[in-house]
């Protein structure tokens, strides 16, 4: 009996050890061991928050260039990329018949001239008869009180005075009606002057071609675009942002703006427009953000991104944006209170883009919070704070 017994002691104390063993890993890497996290000491600061979006350089005064009326394009001199100066020559269209109606509207003038000139002379002959019939008129009413002429001879005087007048008013109509007719001919000359003008496509402002859209022998109809341009110095960058995280955004902020054909080349710029219409179906602003300095890269359509700084929050408890967790519907913290976890309710401010958050009201500086825990938390859970949380699942 002593023997058996005594055979058994070796197996009991493996039994101790293996249940001893198994105790301890339960209590220190199992599920009963303290869940392991990392902290954070709450520290006041202020926060600089920014937006971030994609946006697509274009050009803010962009040109159409083409004719006023129909015509058959004789030649385009000008192509896709090269640069122009306001007044150049870049088309032209084929007259027709413009510039022989233009030498018959100049011979219509000259006529008209002298016939201005005709009309002036017999107006002039006309007040000079007027002048000399007012004299012997005055003169046969003199003779008349002194009985030397008879009444009928200063009637018939005093109707030749009336003919003569009635003739130099209508010598001066005569006048303004050859000087109306040579003024309704220099407008319809000018009239087709213009046009001829608008036969020849010039650069309203210096810039650089961007599309040719018809070749010589083309026919082309009014308001149509042969040539398209911009003005490169006018470049800015149209920017979506996110409706959610738009607060703030306003003319006049700091921009970052990095090209994606240089990504790490930063050009600082400013917000210049906020549209008033958002697009509702990606729900995002649109915002027009200017370089500085004149883009000497990129191109035309190239996707940019921009981050635009907001004014930084004024001083208070600063927080890494993943302490922040949401429980039952409520925002909040797990605030470490006498070595246990506890669910604090915050309300949060401003919040920068690397992830650094300001608490308005629930916590204060001084105080511990849990950033990430390798389970979740309950109230009075027992914790581990460590500086790494290796093999965590995200």
């Amino acid at each position: 009996m002593k023997f058996a017994l005594g055979r058994r002691w070796p197996l009991i104390l493996l039994a101790v050890v293996l249940l001893g063993a198994f105790a301890f890993a339960m209590f220190r890497t199992g599920p009963l061991a303290p869940i392991r996290v990392t902290v954070h000491t709450v520290a006041d600061g202020t926060v600089t928050p920014s937006l971030f979006g994609i946006g697509t350089v274009e050009a803010q005064r962009s040109y159409a260039i083409g004719p006023t009326a129909a015509g058959r394009l004789l030649s385009v001199e000008a192509d896709v990329g090269d640069t122009v100066i306001a007044g150049q020559v870049l088309g032209r269209l084929d007259p027709v018949d413009l510039n022989a109606r233009i030498a018959a509207l100049d011979a219509s003038l000259a006529r008209a001239g002298n016939a201005v000139i005709a009309a002036q002379a017999q107006q002039r002959d006309a007040a000079a008869k007027a002048k000399v019939t007012a004299i012997e008129a005055k003169r046969y009413d003199t003779l008349a009180d002194q009985k030397f002429v008879s009444p009928s001879a200063v009637e018939a005087r005093a109707q030749a005075n009336t003919s003569a007048r009635a003739a130099v008013d209508a010598a001066a109509a005569s006048v303004a009606a050859a000087q109306d007719d040579l003024t309704r001919l220099q407008a319809e000359r000018e009239a087709l002057v213009a046009q001829q003008r608008n036969l020849t496509l010039v650069a309203p402002v210096d810039g650089v071609i961007t599309a040719r859209q018809a070749e010589p022998g083309n026919t082309v109809v009014a308001g149509q675009a042969v040539l398209q341009m911009i003005d490169p110095s006018s470049l800015w960058v149209r920017t979506r942002i996110d409706q959610n995280r738009a607060a703030g955004l306003a003319e006049g902020l700091d921009a970052r703006i990095e090209l994606r054909s240089h990504a790490g080349d930063a050009h600082m710029g400013k917000v210049v427009r906020v549209e008033l219409l958002s697009d509702p179906v990606t729900e995002e602003r649109i915002a027009r953000v200017r370089c500085d300095r004149a883009f000497k890269e990129g191109s035309v359509g190239e996707m940019a991104e921009v981050t635009i700084s907001l004014p930084p929050s004024d001083a208070g408890p600063i927080v890494p944006n993943a302490a922040l967790r949401h429980i039952n519907g409520e925002k909040g913290v797990w605030r470490i209170t006498e070595g246990k976890p506890r669910f604090v309710p915050v309300s949060t401010g401003a919040e920068s883009l690397d992830g650094n958050i300001r608490i308005l009201n629930g916590l204060s500086s001084g105080d511990t919070v849990v950033v990430h825990a390798e389970r979740p938390l309950k109230d009075g859970a027992r914790i581990k704070p460590v500086e790494v949380i290796t093999g965590l699942k995200r």
